[in-house]
């Protein structure tokens, strides 16, 4: 069974002004289609989404002394192929894509999930045997947060021992009673099922360093 907790971070304005200056020179010198374009409501927000993706690769980055990202990419033809880092520990070499995403909250429940498009996990020739999943949010104080939730096993998805599997077309009801449909064959890998990050020394004396617990998701009246 898994550990329910997650790691908490400042992010430091270095790390968001070195972010932008990447964007934007993605924006400007990289004219090319976006993985969200199909996606009307996404298609707008092509600077925010860059820059969530790519503060999401500094702060791994930084974790493990890492090289940092030199390009901001959020490309349909995949230039990294799903490899942003390498991460070696011990006899075991993991290649990691950084799945990034916002939200309102650091107030995170177990049930809450992170899609990954169908196409990504069975991309051919692609290089990622684990997934990493982090979330940004504001604090009351207008700081950035992150939320980091940990490694997600590329073949516990596809062997089907964790995740969800909704094709195109599906409409679904979020806990709010809201509904959204999925623009494309997606699995959904509810927070529960990530394997959680294990706090080293550096991480530990990282600024804003909290030790979170996933919340059990409020019970439905019937």
């Amino acid at each position: 069974m898994k550990t329910k907790h997650y790691i908490q971070l400042l992010v430091t304005d270095e790390q968001k002004a070195y972010a932008r200056q990447l964007v934007e020179h993605s924006l400007a010198h990289h004219q090319v289609a976006n993985v969200w374009d199909r996606a009307a409501d996404k298609r707008n927000q092509t600077r925010l989404l860059r820059f969530t993706g790519t503060l999401g690769e500094i702060v791994f980055a930084d974790l493990y002394a890492l090289p940092r990202p030199i390009r901001s990419f959020g490309a349909v033809n995949g230039q990294d192929w799903g490899q942003d880092f390498i991460l070696k520990t011990g006899t075991h070499s993991f290649s990691l894509d950084i799945k990034s995403m916002k939200r309102m909250t650091g107030i995170l429940n177990e049930d809450y999930v992170l899609n990954i498009p169908a196409s990504q996990l069975h991309k051919p020739n692609s290089r990622t045997t684990h997934y990493f999943c982090l979330s940004f949010h504001q604090s009351k104080t207008h700081q950035t947060i992150v939320s980091l939730l940990g490694f997600i096993d590329k073949n516990e998805v596809e062997s089907k021992q964790i995740g969800n599997f909704y094709s195109a077309g599906t409409q679904r009801t979020r806990r709010d009673g809201t509904v959204f449909t999925f623009q494309e064959n997606t699995y959904e890998i509810s927070f529960k099922d990530i394997h959680p990050l294990i706090p080293t020394d550096r991480i530990r004396a990282m600024e804003g360093f909290r030790l979170c617990q996933l919340r059990r998701p409020p019970l439905e009246i019937r």
